[in-house]
């Protein structure tokens, strides 16, 4: 039932859904991911994920080395 403010990583952020589902957004869409999906964010984009409904999500976020995450407005 939480979900992160929009932001973006300096590096590309790869997002693998564990368990539950969940939510991926940027500012052109949102898709719905579940357990076993795997996603790519080109570094710089702007984006936001969690579960904002009355469900759950967990993933394991991987970025490169160094890269620099900022607070983005929508």
């Amino acid at each position: 039932g939480s979900r992160n403010k929009f932001h973006k990583h300096s590096g590309d952020q790869i997002l693998v859904i564990t368990d539950g589902t969940g939510k991926v957004a940027t500012n052109c869409e949102i898709l719905s991911v579940t357990k076993g999906d795997v996603i790519l964010i080109p570094a710089g984009e702007s984006h936001w994920h969690g579960a904002p409904d009355n469900t759950s999500m967990v993933h394991i976020a991987i970025t490169v080395a160094g890269s620099k995450t900022e607070q983005t407005e929508p």
